[in-house]
């Protein structure tokens, strides 16, 4: 089995930043991974897809955090990270930690760390 565990949420204000982190733990060795992903969900809405970092290090972003958001991952350490910069109030959310692994086979998630921006 792998565990993730995000950390790093907290209050900020609208403009600030945020560096989210998620470690790895578990059955790791010599995990191998399709995707690692963020998503967030919002009070009352649908959890929704933030961040993507799939093989050869290619990332995508949702449009709304398009040049606000940065995604990484520390391939010696098993963290992924999520650099937020430039808050918003409409990032408010809880944030999850996702890997959609080929070994060991699974989708795996965290159980979420919650951010929230004042304006």
């Amino acid at each position: 089995q792998v565990q993730l565990v995000e950390s790093g949420g907290g209050l900020v204000q609208a403009g600030g930043s945020l560096k989210l982190s998620c470690t790895v733990s578990g059955s790791i060795f010599g995990i191998k991974a399709m995707g690692w992903y963020w998503y967030r969900q919002a009070p009352g809405k649908q959890r929704e897809l933030v961040a993507g970092l799939t093989a050869g290090d290619n990332t995508n972003y949702a449009d709304s955090v398009k040049g606000r958001f940065t995604i990484s991952r520390d391939n010696v350490g098993n963290t992924l990270y999520l650099q937020m910069d430039s808050l918003r109030p409409e990032d408010t959310a809880v944030y999850f930690c996702n890997a959609l692994l080929t070994f060991p086979r699974g989708n795996y998630w965290g159980k979420g760390t919650l951010v929230t921006v004042s304006s």
